[in-house]
């Protein structure tokens, strides 16, 4: 019978939710409407849509006005933004299952394999690419790699987003931490790192180092949890199959979230702070060392007499490890012209050639020319931190998982409770493996 109807699961999701996702979008605010039906009313617009707030959200608007400037002025570009995480790839993922999706959208490159796997992205062939004087030599290779799947391109990287280490200069120079260049010493050992803690804090007389953890923070715990099992040799990923088995390696979960706990113990490591809180402590003295995504570069330069800098997360175990994503350019599935294709390709292009603008809010650009530019090694502290994009660590591939997603929030909030010395790293497990038991046995909807 399932064969005779002809409905697969993708089937079936358009046909129940086509007539749904345009009147269901078009509730949204006004400019969410527009973008649906950009395409239909002017077929030279194109409709480009992403999840850019704050800082990036302001960077992106000046790249969009570069590329307006050179294709035809505001006419030329219909640009949304919607809310980030979950409802944003929902919009997506409707608007292209009911056949009205725009021409370009933004998407994490973790969020872009399970896309790809229902069926919701077109790839990116070397046509494509060579249209516009593009090739993948002109990406770096951490994420032009992780975009590959099944021997596709599915998603065009524009950075790479690691997690780094923010460090405030006064306390660490009263630490004695900072060498000549007056940058952060090497402490790429565990032995090194614990004997930095325990002077930062002798300096602070409290944290040395700050993690956020609480009030609903998920993500923090889970990237410097998985930067952290990931300098191990032996880890393992923490997810196969798409999602559908759980394959952390236990032992290094012990190992690490023990770690983790003792610093808490120790006084080195605060037990909950909020996202806000924590990076004030490190912006105010009352912590050397705080561990965030790079992006947060805007806020710290924008305190007024901080004096700060920024590295790769050290090496304290195995080998050289950061936890990231990449914000990356997808083709949503549709059926386009040859020249709407080049079109498409063609707004990519010009995103990436403004790469330099973008970095200024602290992504490590993908894009190799801006990369591995004069101008880009001089931008400081960016450059000094560059390298972590390198050691990329991807979140492992399932329909519940990547940046914003139900995945990191189960275990993320686990993590904080381990950091918060209200859970054991070993009741910890037990939750984790409780509460993804029903994702683990659950195919994906799409």
């Amino acid at each position: 019978m399932a064969k005779a109807s002809g409905l697969s699961r993708r089937g079936f999701l358009a046909a129940g939710l086509a007539g749904l996702a345009v009147p269901a979008l078009s509730a949204c605010a006004g400019p969410v409407s527009a973008g649906l039906a950009g395409s239909q009313l002017n077929p030279k617009t194109l409709v480009y849509w992403n999840l850019f707030g704050g800082g990036d959200g302001s960077r992106m608007q000046a790249m969009e006005a570069g590329y307006q400037k050179t294709h035809g002025g505001s006419s030329s570009l219909q640009s949304t933004t919607f809310a980030w995480g979950n409802p944003y790839y929902s919009k997506v993922t409707l608007s292209t299952v009911g056949h009205k999706p725009p021409d370009v959208a933004v998407s994490h490159l973790t969020r872009a394999k399970p896309l790809w796997e229902g069926g919701i992205l077109d790839p990116i062939t070397d046509d494509d690419l060579a249209s516009v004087g593009l090739s993948p030599d002109d990406f770096s290779q951490a994420p032009w790699q992780a975009q590959k799947t099944n021997g596709h391109n599915i998603a065009l990287p524009l950075d790479t987003h690691p997690l780094v280490m923010f460090y405030n200069l006064d306390v660490l120079g009263k630490a004695g931490l900072l060498g000549d260049d007056k940058q952060i010493v090497p402490l790429d050992s565990m032995e090194k790192f614990e004997a930095a803690l325990a002077s930062i804090s002798k300096v602070t007389k409290g944290p040395a180092i700050t993690v956020a953890n609480v009030a609903g923070e998920t993500a923090t715990p889970w990237r410097v949890f998985t930067t952290l099992y990931n300098q191990h040799a032996d880890a393992t990923p923490f997810l196969s199959d798409n999602g559908s088995k759980l394959t952390v390696n236990w032992d290094i979960f012990e190992d690490v979230t023990s770690r983790i706990q003792s610093w808490v113990k120790k006084g080195w490591l605060n037990s909950g702070l909020d996202y806000g809180t924590a990076q004030s402590y490190m912006f105010t003295g009352k912590a050397g060392m705080y561990l965030e995504g790079e992006w947060e570069i805007t806020t710290a330069q924008l305190v007024k007499g901080l004096k700060f800098d920024m590295a790769p997360i050290p090496t304290l175990y195995d080998k050289p490890a950061a936890q990231a994503d990449s914000h990356t350019f997808i083709l949503p599935k549709k059926d386009r012209s040859p020249e709407q294709r080049k079109q498409a390709m063609g707004f990519i292009k010009s995103m990436l050639d403004q790469s330099m603008t973008w970095a200024q809010g602290g992504h490590v650009p993908a894009y190799l020319p801006v990369a591995d530019s004069a101008a880009y090694k001089k931008l400081e502290p960016q450059a000094h931190y560059a390298s972590a994009a390198e050691h990329a660590v991807y979140d492992d591939p399932a329909w519940y998982g990547g940046s914003g997603s139900t995945f990191e929030g189960i275990v993320g909030a686990e993590l904080g409770l381990v950091q918060q010395r209200a859970a054991t790293p070993a009741q910890a497990r037990q939750s984790i493996e409780s509460q993804l038991k029903i994702y683990l046995n659950t195919p994906s909807p799409l």
